[in-house]
């Protein structure tokens, strides 16, 4: 498996490309990722959505529409990507899978990927799962976690989440939505400090 990861945009959004079995996964294109996902592809099959934010969906039609390919987001995250109340000028994007589940693992051209529902950054906020690498977008940071002062956030909801993060029994290179990669095992240290901190 492959990586390859480049910030995007005014807040340094990763966009990922994970190949695997010459296949291409885009993860989170963000602000104008067009043009790298292009240059970096060469069998794209799918775009894949952590949330649904503005600044990790901002080019998800477009790049959906380039390569002809379809959208996975996650359900609870869908409305966000009509609405523009938020940011204006934000280009809506239609998913072809509405992901749904506390756990749904979606195999994707012969390629399992699994996404777990972590809600509290944002209602949808997921992580993905491929191979031995999770994108945690904004659930998880490098000794960080989201923010839950947004509009649809929720404190209770992440405090939940990083409850049953912390049960995971494997660890794996954690991959997320702005700054470096860090593990499960290095977060689920991480976790009781900040799940005091929410209560």
């Amino acid at each position: 498996m492959q990586i390859k990861v480049q910030p995007m945009g005014m807040y340094q959004t990763n966009c990922y490309i994970v190949t695997v079995d010459g296949k291409d996964f885009i993860i989170d294109p963000g602000v104008n990722s067009t043009e790298w996902v292009k240059a970096n592809v060469t069998n794209p099959v799918a775009v894949l959505n952590t949330h649904a934010h503005f600044d990790h969906v901002w080019c998800n039609q477009e790049v959906k529409e380039l390569f002809n390919i379809p959208l996975y987001t996650p359900k609870d995250d869908i409305p966000m990507l009509t609405d523009n109340s938020w940011v204006p000028e934000l280009p809506p994007s239609f998913p072809d899978v509405a992901v749904e589940g506390e756990v749904t693992t979606i195999e994707i051209e012969g390629v399992p990927v699994t996404f777990r529902h972590y809600p509290g950054h944002c209602p949808g906020c997921s992580t993905i799962e491929i191979g031995d690498a999770m994108f945690s977008g904004d659930f998880i940071f490098d000794r960080s976690i989201g923010r839950t002062d947004f509009p649809m956030s929720s404190p209770q909801q992440m405090v939940d989440s990083l409850k049953r993060f912390m049960t995971l029994d494997f660890d794996k290179t954690v991959y997320p939505g702005h700054g470096g990669a860090t593990t499960i095992k290095a977060e689920q240290r991480n976790a009781p400090y900040w799940i005091q901190s929410l209560t």
